[in-house]
């Protein structure tokens, strides 16, 4: 039995209060894998400070200290953009980053048109949108709902806008060399050539896509996803604990 330590996957979720998502995945993720979910930031931090730093702030410090061995960033929709972050933020800092970068369920940063500033947006104004241009009455069992979940859709919606504006700035650093999967459905939409080509702009290593059977998969439930990042785990830890060669 080997002695090295497990490679961590640290599971970031596509919206606060997901965590429970990834309970499932210990059991499929096969061997020399633990699961790690990260948690987002709620709805409450400090004034002053941007949804990307308070999500820094919370989370950067999970990796910035010794590590016991090669780990994975696995972001799902939300979570994507904020493991892109926190790639980024190690790289600039001049400090060790995952030995792997995997995304699902999230296409390059970009400005979701559909959507007003979401910071300055009132409540009205974000559930006439998030109701698909007012279909829902407000006094429905549906618009109910949708006002009871609306502070964590809002801080959800304004983390999103803010990871995608720091990923579209130029890094001082340049991208870091992180090896990308990016993981699609075979039942979903295919992907125009400039999606593919704006995630190469993510990091300056080998980007690799891997397409799971079916509809659009979804992290809660399923095996495919959780077998698939354990084989990349095991690949990646392999990968950095080769002995680099001589001469």
């Amino acid at each position: 039995m080997s002695d090295e330590q497990p490679v961590r996957l640290h599971c970031f979720a596509h919206s606060a209060g997901s965590v429970p998502a990834f309970g499932h995945w210990t059991a499929h993720t096969g061997p020399g894998v633990e699961v790690v979910p990260v948690a987002l930031p709620g709805a409450g931090r400090r004034p002053g400070t941007s949804a990307h730093e308070a999500l820094l702030a919370d989370v950067l410090p999970l990796f910035t200290g010794p590590q016991p061995g090669p780990y994975v960033l696995y972001g799902h929709g939300l979570g994507a953009l904020a493991a892109l972050a926190v790639t980024r933020a190690l790289h600039e800092a001049a400090l060790p980053g995952p030995a792997l970068l995997a995304v699902g369920a999230c296409p390059p940063p970009r400005v979701p048109r559909e959507l007003p500033d979401v910071a300055a947006a009132t409540d009205a104004e974000l559930l006439h949108v998030l109701s698909a241009e007012g279909a829902v009455p407000p006094a429905s069992d549906e618009g109910i709902l949708l006002r009871a979940v609306l502070p964590l859709l809002r801080a959800d919606l304004e983390l999103a806008q803010s990871l995608q504006e720091a990923a579209r700035r130029p890094a001082p650093a340049g991208a870091p060399a992180t090896a990308l999967l990016v993981v699609t459905a075979a039942g979903s939409p295919p992907e125009p050539p400039a999606l593919a080509d704006g995630r190469r702009q993510w990091t300056q290593g080998p980007v690799r896509t891997r397409t799971l059977p079916g509809r659009p998969f979804h992290v809660r439930g399923g095996r495919e996803l959780p077998r698939l990042l354990g084989r990349a785990c095991r690949v990646a830890a392999r990968l950095v604990r080769q002995p680099a060669p001589v001469g």
